[in-house]
């Protein structure tokens, strides 16, 4: 999966890329709309990209997807009923989120302003014939290499696999070939899930694009919670990053600032300064300063033997 996971997201990411660069780096997708009009090779081969990543049977990402739904529902360890559970789930969300990228992008109305308008067009084949190659793969390396790669020896020995967690040997079992088992995902529950999460992007974003702003409004505190990430984000900085940074401040301030700076290097350098101011007073130059020193200390040295 991470390997048919790579080609079809990076033609993702790549013709987002090429999305921004015709939009003149404009990010928001809510001032986009109808591109594919304008941009037909950026358009098509997105569209490859998302029918591969959200799992239509025949495209490289339902062979991996596809086969990890089928792993996950023949296990029977711990929790794999709920596991199975949520990757199915996944399904529907992602298909939901990906058709939506793709429908308010490329179609529906178009929301730019008048001079980005007047500027669309393709962008170079130096940006569009990375996607072309991408879209290759996306479409045929599940094919290619799930035999040898999952019910082969494709990996050698580097991979091992105890037997009571062998699952793909059940799935060895039906798999009659690539055809075959994209056919058969075609009646399978995750292809109908796929096929909702479609037809839920479709009705919001291009039959009622006025009702996305209806259930915001109605599910607004459902919705801060989905727009603020679960907080997660806003977690993270109080009590790991705030508080890091604050850890990094108290030490740089007492312990750099305060102890090694202040106290061991300035600190000296004023000892020896003080020092040094003692000795220049002592240091006078004249005679009879050092012979009254010298008596001073004579007087000490007898009281003391005196004392004895």
């Amino acid at each position: 999966h991470l390997m048919t996971h790579a080609f079809f997201k990076a033609l993702l990411f790549l013709g987002a890329g090429s999305v921004i660069i015709a939009m003149h780096h404009e990010q928001d997708i809510r001032k986009m709309g109808g591109l594919w009009k304008y941009m037909p090779i950026t358009w098509f081969t997105f569209l490859i990209g998302t029918l591969a990543l959200v799992g239509t049977p025949g495209f490289s990402g339902f062979f991996s997807k596809d086969s990890i739904l089928e792993a996950v529902h023949y296990s029977h360890i711990a929790g794999s009923g709920f596991a199975y559970f949520a990757v199915v789930l996944g399904v529907f969300v992602t298909s939901f989120y990906s058709f939506r990228l793709y429908f308010v992008v490329f179609h529906g109305k178009e929301r730019m302003d008048h001079h980005t308008k007047e500027h669309l067009h393709e962008t170079p084949a130096v940006v569009w014939g990375p996607l072309v190659l991408l879209a290759i793969p996306s479409v045929i390396i599940g094919a290619m290499t799930i035999e040898a790669l999952l019910f082969g020896n494709g990996f050698g020995n580097s991979i091992f696999v105890a037997p009571e967690h062998n699952v793909l040997e059940h799935i060895k079992e039906e798999f009659h070939g690539p055809m075959n088992f994209a056919l058969h995902g075609l009646t399978a529950l995750p292809f109908f899930l796929v096929l909702a999460g479609f037809g839920a992007a479709f009705y919001l974003y291009m039959l009622r694009p006025e009702l996305p702003e209806r259930i915001r409004q109605r599910i607004a505190p459902v919705y801060a919670i989905l727009d603020n990430k679960y907080y997660f984000d806003s977690f993270y900085q109080r009590f790991f990053a705030k508080g890091s940074r604050e850890t990094g401040t108290l030490l740089w301030k007492y312990g750099d600032a305060g102890l090694i700076d202040g106290v061991l290097v300035n600190g000296t350098a004023r000892l020896v300064g003080w020092f040094a101011a003692v000795a220049r007073h002592l240091q006078t130059g004249y005679l009879y300063t050092y012979a009254f020193a010298m008596i001073v200390g004579l007087l000490i040295l007898l009281t003391w033997f005196v004392a004895r």
